[in-house]
């Protein structure tokens, strides 16, 4: 018998090249997504930065650049003379403006002062100013000093902190019972107190002020700091929920251990369950450093009390025509609260690494 020879394999030799250009031009489309979406949010911070540092001239004026710089200027016979971009035979060159006219201006050369004064033809006003980079830095401290930061810092740190470890204490608590423990009318409690995120603040703010009023407690911090303490809907809901992805096997464990459930809740579950825990801090502790409205019904008429979102709202009704410096009290209001982010990404990520559990 003849045998068959078997037909060779048909090698594309271009087939990898191609591989290989299809996968850089699907990680480029996604950087270039990415990209887009992270200058998106991030382009209102860089215009307050920007903003914060420049000068109430620069702001009033529609030629200045966007970074914060200050009109170039040459001194000029005891005089401080402003520098444009003039255009002389194709070539723009920077001169000083010693006489403005309107058809033609008396200029002179701040690199060759020694040549003297020449007239130039055309109109000054069509000429575009020269700027240096010039950061106002001091507008971050006239904020500082007019608004009285570091009261106003320990008056909403104590409210935030405070406020904060109640509310996520007490939401553990309660989403702890709710995730582990059965007893009749669970479900329709449960579903109760989901209910009452469809009262808005607005709503109930009538009934407690009246009530915090018949108490004495009008004018103080404890409006602001005690409701916290019997725990939010919101929060307990996502810890329950991450709660009973916990396999009960850990506490059954503990309890054959002789572990309590106050125990098990310390050593078992709460370790397990930081990714949460940590996320709903920092979800209230936003929300109380940001906090308006309650801290304007509260303690609205005692400024000694107020903290950073209403002496920054009075700073921003008085300096309303320089946004310089309402943009450097923003920034100043958000740097603990960006630092704070930023720091607990490490317990986040630890957090992820501890829910293992080992099979």
């Amino acid at each position: 018998m003849t045998a068959i020879p078997r037909t060779a394999p048909r090698v594309v030799a271009g087939a990898p090249l191609q591989r290989s250009l299809r996968s850089f031009t699907g990680r480029a489309a996604i950087f270039l997504v990415a990209a887009a979406l992270l200058s998106a949010f991030l382009m209102p911070l860089a215009y307050m930065v920007m903003t914060s540092l420049k000068d109430q001239a620069q702001v009033a004026d529609p030629a200045a650049p966007l970074y914060p710089a200050s009109p170039r200027t040459f001194e000029y016979e005891g005089e401080a003379l402003q520098i444009y971009a003039v255009p002389i035979d194709g070539v723009v060159r920077e001169l000083a403006i010693v006489q403005k006219g309107r058809e033609s201006s008396v200029m002179v050369d701040p690199a060759n002062p020694a040549a003297g004064t020449f007239t130039w033809e055309g109109r000054w006003r069509t000429l575009t100013p020269a700027y240096t980079f010039d950061p106002k830095v001091e507008n971050f401290e006239l904020a500082w000093n007019q608004i009285e930061f570091p009261k106003l810092l320990r008056n909403t740190a104590i409210i935030s902190l405070i406020s904060t470890i109640g509310a996520v204490g007490s939401a553990v608590l309660v989403a702890y019972g709710f995730s582990r423990f059965r007893f009749r009318g669970r479900g329709t409690l449960f579903l109760v107190l989901l209910s009452t995120i469809m009262l808005s603040a607005q709503v109930t703010l009538v009934p407690t002020y009246i009530l915090f009023t018949r108490i004495g407690w009008t004018g103080t911090w404890l409006p602001l700091i005690v409701p916290h303490f019997f725990a939010n809907a919101y929060n307990v809901f996502l810890l329950r929920q991450y709660f009973m992805t916990i396999p009960t096997d850990l506490d059954e464990a503990a309890m054959i251990d002789g572990a309590s459930p106050f125990r098990i809740l310390w050593s078992v579950v709460a370790p397990q369950a930081i990714p949460a825990i940590v996320a709903v801090t920092l979800f209230h502790f936003f929300f109380a450093w940001n906090e308006f409205l309650m801290s304007l019904v509260y303690v609205g008429g005692n400024p000694d009390l107020w903290p950073l979102s209403l002496g920054m709202q009075k700073f921003a009704a008085l300096y309303v025509t320089r946004p310089p410096l309402v943009q450097a009290s923003a920034i100043l209001a958000i740097i603990v609260p960006v630092v704070v982010f930023f720091l607990s990404q490490r317990a986040f990520m630890r957090g992820v690494v501890m829910t293992g559990v080992e099979k």
